[in-house]
């Protein structure tokens, strides 16, 4: 998937009227998760999509394996993409959702092997489902 398609497809199915806010939804959502996975898994994951979106899996803390409940990982994404935590949530989900169609299979299954089941929510949940 290239870059502008996976931006596009971010901010039709987030109902994110500016292209720069459906980045900053991407950054904020990937940037955590490359913080929570530990590693070379971010970087793994970086090898599969655009190198302009690559690079917010790639950064310092990348890999490092904090531990943090799926609550803190919305938290922090609130923080980043500076918007309000319902709305944050559902970027995450469509974020995600979309990197689970750029990425293959297996590579979706080693993030989520390094996850606990309470994040499973956010992988199933995609810009449709509920996630509690």
């Amino acid at each position: 998937m290239k870059y502008d398609e996976f931006v596009s497809h971010v901010q039709s199915r987030a109902r994110i009227p500016e292209r720069e806010q459906a980045v900053r939804a991407i950054r904020a959502t990937l940037e955590t998760l490359a913080e929570r996975l530990a590693g070379g898994e971010p970087f793994d994951l970086a090898s599969q999509v655009p190198e302009e979106i690559a690079v917010y899996l790639q950064h310092e803390r990348a890999g490092s394996g904090e531990r943090f409940s799926l609550d803190e990982f919305f938290k922090r994404v609130s923080s980043r993409e500076g918007v309000d935590l319902p709305v944050s949530v559902y970027h995450a989900r469509v974020v995600i959702e979309v990197l689970g169609e750029a990425v293959t299979e297996g590579e979706m299954r080693d993030v989520r092997a390094q996850l606990p089941a309470e994040y499973d929510k956010l992988f199933e949940s995609g810009s449709k489902g509920r996630l509690y």
